[in-house]
């Protein structure tokens, strides 16, 4: 797949296109569907298929303090763009520039100049331009003025509700991690590169490999059971993704111990694939108390890897 930064890297080969638009956080069934669309357009019109997508996405622009958490990092939606057969993924930055276009110039200069689009796929209600005054109306004046086609996403429907990035976000939050795979299609998956933290893990007697996050945080919390890809064989192991509140923690931080599992690992790439969850995050009255609850995540991470099959009784210790 090719990755396209900004429209002033666009290129003639890159017309006509097929194309989309859209943040697709989590690149869930529903997001599946339309590429599914796209990819069927694309093979009709005998044209690549174009995903459009904006990092930051807007509300983290608009309103970095109350946009939701992000279920998937770019990293993450690229890769999983890519294994669903995406051609090419254009990347525009949210910005105040774009922010303040308007949604006709929006239009005629990336729909239509940059990208010669011949079939377009958005939501109903999608919206875009200054005061996001562009709506699907606005794009089916377009598509009769410039000689595109325009559909709309399909719905996808699980358990008799509709699958979106906000139902999937509802469900992590509680630790429903079941449903989440539903709906999402698979499991659950947290890639980055591992860094130093506080070493605390270490000094309690648990080193952790650790993951930050920055501005764009998952928006579940608590202890996990995971699988950590990656370092050769698949790596049971049990997560804290959170601030740490017992030693005061304000950073979102992704927190792995391995259990069978030890070297120097620090700025390897991982992919921390999330199974089910323990617990939510708590607060504990001190290190010697949250000493003794690690433990007891451990021990209860040993055991469900046991039940289910990851590891043998041999090596519950």
């Amino acid at each position: 797949m090719e990755l396209i930064r900004g429209a002033h890297n666009l290129r003639q080969r890159h017309r006509p296109s097929v194309a989309t638009i859209g943040n697709f956080d989590g690149i869930h069934r529903g997001h599946q569907a339309v590429i599914e669309s796209l990819h069927a357009a694309g093979r009709r019109l005998q044209l690549p298929t174009t995903v459009i997508l904006f990092e930051p996405q807007p509300r983290e622009f608009f309103v970095p303090d109350r946009a939701p958490g992000r279920i998937t990092r770019l990293r993450e939606k690229l890769r999983i763009l890519e294994s669903l057969g995406v051609e090419r993924t254009l990347c525009l930055r949210f910005d105040q520039v774009l922010a303040s276009e308007p949604a006709e110039d929006f239009i005629r200069r990336l729909l239509v100049d940059a990208l010669d689009v011949r079939f377009l796929m958005v939501g109903d209600d999608f919206r875009f331009g200054h005061k996001r005054r562009g709506d699907f109306s606005m794009l089916q004046s377009a598509a009769q003025t410039f000689g595109f086609e325009l559909e709309r996403m399909p719905t996808v429907h699980e358990g008799g509700e509709r699958v979106s990035s906000t139902r999937i976000r509802r469900v992590l939050e509680t630790g429903d991690m079941a449903s989440a795979e539903r709906l999402l299609g698979r499991r659950l998956c947290i890639s980055g590169r591992v860094v130093h933290g506080e070493k605390l893990g270490r000094e309690l007697g648990w080193p952790t490999a650790n993951i930050g996050f920055g501005h764009h945080p998952p928006p579940m919390r608590g202890i996990f059971n995971v699988a950590v890809h990656g370092l050769g064989e698949v790596q049971p192991g049990v997560a804290s993704l959170g601030t740490r509140p017992t030693v005061n923690g304000v950073e979102t931080l992704l927190e792995t111990y391995l259990l069978d599992f030890s070297g120097d690992i620090y700025g390897r790439p991982i992919d921390v694939e999330f199974l089910t969850r323990q617990r939510g995050e708590e607060r504990f009255d001190g290190l010697e108390a949250l000493k003794k609850q690690i433990a007891a995540d451990v021990a209860a991470a040993r055991a469900w890897f046991v039940d289910h099959g990851y590891l043998k009784a041999s090596s519950a210790g």
